[in-house]
């Protein structure tokens, strides 16, 4: 059975305590700046978005790639990095349309989410439950991009 993130805005406090957690078990420092999950401010509402890498099914960064640094773990379902063969080219950061793969100056090379091999540390240090690992059928999908479409409408109005 495949899992994923689910993630539930309305719980989250804006700690960061996700993306110390991520930065640290991928990168050996509390830096959120080298965090696989991101934590989005809507300033003016004081509210505050968790987001990650959705391991979507199209997976155009897996598309995208021309050294084929990025695979699909069917075990987990994961859309993972190979860092051997990553070349920095960053076309895998153009291809994802939520912007959930990143550069990493330091290395050189991409980031994402890979779900901690299966045992994802955001999930653990969140401490309102606003991130959750559950069966990949619970998730939300749709639910998910719509609450994403309301906050691009929602953006583009105060703008």
């Amino acid at each position: 059975m495949q899992k994923a993130l689910l993630i539930d805005p309305e719980k989250c406090t804006g700690c960061l305590q996700c993306e110390m957690a991520c930065s640290f078990e991928h990168e050996g420092q509390f830096n959120p700046s080298r965090s696989r999950i991101r934590v989005f401010t809507f300033h003016q509402e004081g509210e505050f978005v968790p987001y990650t890498c959705t391991q979507c099914a199209e997976a155009w960064c897996l598309r995208a790639c021309p050294v084929d640094a990025i695979v699909n773990n069917l075990e987990l379902g994961a859309k993972e990095v190979v860092e051997e063969r990553c070349v920095g080219c960053k076309v895998c950061t153009i291809a994802c349309p939520f912007g959930t793969i990143n550069y990493q100056q330091a290395s050189g090379k991409v980031a994402k989410c890979d779900l901690c091999g299966g045992d994802p540390e955001c999930v653990k240090a969140c401490p309102t439950a606003a991130i959750l690992y559950v069966d990949a059928d619970q998730t939300g999908y749709d639910k998910m991009r719509q609450w994403a479409a309301q906050s691009v409408s929602a953006a583009q109005a105060t703008a």
